[in-house]
């Protein structure tokens, strides 16, 4: 489009004096316009007019009338100044000009001279070449020929020279009919590289290639470019120019995205959805197909397919056997089995000189222990103590497959028991050496030969009766014969020589795991092999972490453990199950893919469990189910293995008629989901050594949710057992009268640690029972010593009133704490 878009420009008519205009318009209309102009006046200063005027200024004071145009010297001046400046400016300016024009020009010049130098170049190596393909044809073609006349009789070598004397070259040979001219071909190369640099894309894009096209739209990268100019001049000096193809090893999973596959094979995606469609498969780059799909395209291609699973992602888990030089010394493993009672943990205490029998409820071991303790010769040993309830069988069973040694006490006043035979089966299915303790020697009705005689009947033959298992009479109370109990255990450990390698990545067994309110998931482990540090990243079953503090079994925190060495290990995003294996690995998403495959394919094992194979299957299980009453329950606890020991105990709780379903277990306090899940299944919640919190007592209230709590496991099966069955006698139930929490602690002489507290439910009673809970996790159950309201003893401090309170026969209290009072009361039970 033209700037004047048809239209014509105003102009003066008659002259620069005419005071009309005429415009034209586009229609053919025109138009008369008045216009006024004006004549510049131009000022011409007379020579020696500026020397008068300013003479006369000087004497006049200046009169500025009678100069040209009124302009004084001053101005005149000034504007001399700036007329010169300007042409300074000017003369600067095309100096300037003049030298990046020169500099342009060099550059010019000097790209021009490299372009042609490689020019040159190129020119002279692909004549280089040419040259050489025509002198390797030439040879060729004479080393023929002469191959040719070698093979003819002598009279036909010299008839053909002559008779073919016409085209015949210098040298015998035949003269090819179409070889060109020289010109021609000195003029080919130039001709080609011509062509090539105008076919190369030019580094300007002007706007009539823009709009015509000249591009082609889509515009080739460089590096594709230079492909094509590489191809053709391979094609021009005869070479192959058809890359040879490369098979590849192509990893295939169970399912795979289009994408990723054509990735793998190198190979570009458009061709593998091309591919797909061929084969009937309408599929984009990003949708999965699965691996015998995936596999007849990787054929077509003409690649190898290598079959990987989900399985793998384990194989980074260190499997390799380690070497003799590299196995060192170890402390033995030593578990400490036996019945119920019969003094095993009392046994370990006079070994550890502590007492860890009263920090259990009852007397009862509840969990798994582990600890270390140093003989008299300054060996180093590890002892798990294991409870004796035939509720913890299968955490008994975890014990002997991490052990070395079996410690089986038998009280000498009760023989052998229902879980003495237990430990004996776990101990031979383990395939681990045993040493029988027979305790409680110091009783006047033990008889240590009777426990002998009973063993043989479970085919335990010791030294006293010609077999070849030791055993010891010993008296945990007394201390009578630890120091030949040790002796027995540093000669098995001496005979088993227990080695393993400490300079490789720990690997070991989850003894105990529990949520801890303040640290998080806290797993007891026991390293077995290598040395777990702080700070390695681990996969633990279904959970994963990084090994943030070790804290070994007298509570202090060390940077790593050894083989044979039990540790607290804190850092995990999950608690773990008792007796999954922990396992180092090298990044943490090693180990998130690992934990993310074992937890996916523990719940298709679940569900692949729970669901009934057939539909006659399914008939029977509902048949059954009409005939049988179900007593649906809940049940938190305070460590892992409490819970998983207690759901066994009540899956074996039951008969034709009624059994109990456990909904759900878990652990750490009882929560408010807690109790709406009981709510809609009409079941209780049993909590082991735990509490519920504050909003869920209030909904377990409003939604009549009885919750039940036990610290010793054997009460909690009884009244289970008897509410299923029916046979319900009366309990002792808990009334809870109060909750107080604690503001501060003081010391006060001849009482010990008396607590500052502030009654904020209920009543506080001297009589009633307090238990001690910290996190909700109770710490402390017994009796008050005192109740005081400010110096006064009183039997009962209201809701809202502060008071103080001092334990009996305890003193480990904070600030922070909540003791609760509850009163006992005898009430018949009846089946819901």
């Amino acid at each position: 489009m033209s700037d004047q878009d048809g239209k014509k420009t105003l102009g003066l008519r008659g002259g620069p004096r005419s005071g009309q205009v005429k415009q034209s318009f586009s229609h053919g209309r025109t138009k008369n316009v008045v216009v006024e102009t004006k004549r510049k006046r131009v000022v011409v200063p007379k020579p020696g007019a500026s020397g008068k005027a300013a003479g006369a200024a000087s004497n006049r004071g200046g009169d500025a009338s009678k100069r040209p145009a009124g302009i004084t010297d001053a101005e005149m001046e000034r504007r001399l100044k700036a007329l010169q400046a300007a042409k300074a400016r000017e003369a600067e300016e095309a100096e300037r000009r003049e030298r990046e024009e020169r500099e342009r020009a060099e550059d010019r010049e000097r790209r021009r001279a490299e372009a042609e130098a490689k020019e040159r170049e190129e020119r002279e190596r692909e004549e280089r070449a040419r040259q050489k393909a025509e002198e390797d044809e030439r040879k060729q073609r004479e080393a023929e020929e002469a191959k040719q006349r070698a093979a003819q009789p002598a009279p036909q070598e010299r008839a053909e020279p002559q008779a073919d004397a016409g085209p015949a070259g210098p040298r015998g040979g035949l003269k090819p009919a179409a070889t060109p001219r020289k010109t021609e071909r000195d003029d080919r190369p130039k001709r080609e590289a011509k062509g090539a640099g105008d076919r190369r894309r030019s580094g300007k894009l002007t706007l009539n290639q823009a709009l015509s096209g000249g591009e082609g739209g889509r515009q080739r990268s460089m590096a594709a470019m230079k492909r094509k100019q590489e191809r053709a001049r391979q094609k021009a000096m005869g070479q192959n120019v058809e890359r040879e193809k490369v098979v590849r090893n192509v990893n295939l999973p169970e399912a795979i995205t289009v994408q990723e596959l054509a990735n793998r094979m190198a190979e570009r995606v458009a061709d593998v959805v091309k591919s797909l469609m061929t084969s009937g498969i309408m599929a984009t780059q990003n949708q999965t197909i699965d691996a015998d799909t995936a596999e007849l395209i990787i054929e077509e291609f003409g690649h190898k397919v290598v079959r990987v699973s989900d399985a793998d992602v384990e194989q980074v888990i260190d499997t390799i056997d380690d070497k003799p030089e590299d196995l060192r010394n170890r402390p033995p493993v030593i578990t400490v089995m036996g019945h119920v009672d019969h003094g095993k943990t009392s046994l370990l205490d006079a070994i550890r000189n502590a007492k860890v029998v009263a920090g259990e409820a009852g007397g009862i071991t509840q969990h798994i222990g582990a600890y270390q303790v140093q003989a008299a010769d300054g060996q180093i040993l590890t002892f798990l103590d294991t409870p004796g309830h035939a509720a913890f069988t299968s955490m008994r069973a975890r014990g002997a497959q991490v052990t070395d040694i079996v410690v089986l006490v038998v009280a000498a006043d009760d023989a052998v028991m229902p879980q003495t035979v237990e430990a004996i089966h776990h101990a031979k299915a383990a395939g681990v050496p045993m040493i029988v303790a027979i305790n409680k020697i110091d009783r006047h009705e033990a008889n240590p030969d009777k426990v002998r005689t009973d063993l043989l009947q479970h085919e335990v033959v010791v030294e006293k009766m010609s077999g070849d298992v030791q055993d010891v009479e010993v008296s945990a109370i007394k201390g009578t014969g630890l120091d030949e109990l040790l002796e027995a255990i540093a000669l098995q450990a001496e005979i088993l020589e227990l080695k393993a390698n400490p300079d490789r990545a720990a690997s070991g067994a989850v003894i105990e795991a529990q949520l801890d309110v303040g640290r998080g998931p806290v797993a007891t482990v026991l390293v077995q092999n290598g040395t777990l540090r702080r700070g390695d990243i681990f996969v633990v079953g279904e959970q994963y972490g990084k090994v943030r503090a070790l804290i070994n079994d007298k509570g202090e925190r060390v940077d790593e453990a050894g083989p044979s060495v039990p540790v607290e290990v804190l850092g995990l995003n999950g608690t773990p199950e008792a007796g999954d294996v922990l396992n180092v690995v090298e990044t943490e998403a090693q180990a998130r893919e690992i934990a993310e495959y074992r937890e996916k394919a523990a719940k298709e094992k679940r569900a692949a469990a729970g669901a009934a194979t057939t539909l006659e299957q399914l008939m029977a299980k509902a048949k059954d189910d009409e005939n049988v009453s179900e007593m649906p329950i809940l049940v938190k606890a305070d460590v892992q293995g409490s819970a998983e020991a207690i759901v066994q105990a009540m899956e074996k709780i039951g008969n034709e008629e009624v059994r109990v379903r456990v909904l759900h277990s878990g652990v750490g306090a009882i929560t408010e989901s807690d109790i709406g899940l009981a709510e809609a299944s009409g079941a209780p919640v049993f909590g082991f050594n735990v509490r519920a919190n504050a909003s869920a007592r209030n909904s377990a209230n409003q939604k009549g949710v009885e919750i039940r709590y036990y610290s010793v496991i054997y009460d909690l099966v009884d009244d289970v057992k008897a509410a299923a069955s029916g046979l319900l006698s009366a309990e002792v139930r808990e009334n809870f009268i109060g909750y107080a929490e604690i503001k501060d602690v003081f010391k006060v002489s001849n009482v010990g640690k008396v607590a500052g507290c502030l009654v904020t439910e209920g009543v506080a009673r001297r009589s009633a029972g307090v238990r001690l809970l910290r996190d909700n996790v109770v710490i402390h159950e017994g009796t008050l010593k005192t109740l005081k309201r400010f110096k006064d003893e009183v039997a009962e401090v209201q809701s809202g009133q502060e008071c103080g309170m001092a334990f009996e026969n305890y003193d480990d209290i904070r600030a922070g704490d909540v003791i609760e009072i509850f009163e006992r009361e005898e009430v018949e039970r009846t089946l819901s």
